[in-house]
């Protein structure tokens, strides 16, 4: 037998950790950093935004009564609820500045951002997982390649420090 599977609320959930994401980028670029490095933060920024986008649009195709799978303890939906609230940057508002305020170096800003865009792989990758057809599977395969696109840029860019 299957069982409903909340899809609407968890893109809701990847819709706010890609803003997240997109606020501490947007404040990394305004540091005393760089021009390179705020470039990078822009251009990092900007692409969270893209995201967003991209998963809004996923978030509209959703039916209202949601996705079915087999699920019988509900225990995908919990799971991947865990694995954002686990999220770098899933702790609200007072968190996310709280982490930019204490950003002293460009090290700990990078490191930071690596943090994020491994989170967002995982939590993508299991959000793929979950999809109940191939074309989402293969529109979240494409958000995790650009995921991972993100943190090689970064850490080549850790890497050249």
């Amino acid at each position: 037998m299957f069982f409903p599977f909340n899809a609407g609320e968890v893109f809701k959930i990847a819709l706010r950790l890609e803003e997240n994401g997109g606020r501490f980028y947007e404040t990394a670029a305004a540091k005393p950093f760089s021009a390179e490095v705020r470039e990078l933060f822009r251009h990092l920024a900007q692409a969270e935004k893209s995201h967003q986008a991209f998963l809004a649009g996923l978030l509209a195709q959703v039916p209202p009564t949601g996705s079915t799978v087999w699920d019988p303890d509900n225990e995908l939906d919990q799971y991947l609820k865990l694995m954002a609230d686990q999220h770098v940057f899933s702790r609200g508002q007072a968190e996310l500045d709280r982490l930019i305020a204490g950003l002293t170096d460009l090290s700990q800003a990078v490191s930071l951002a690596m943090s994020f865009e491994k989170d967002t792989i995982v939590f993508f990758l299991e959000l793929m997982n979950a999809a109940d057809n191939p074309e989402s599977r293969e529109q979240m395969k494409k958000l995790v390649d650009e995921e991972r696109g993100h943190l090689r840029r970064l850490a080549r860019f850790l890497a050249g420090q």
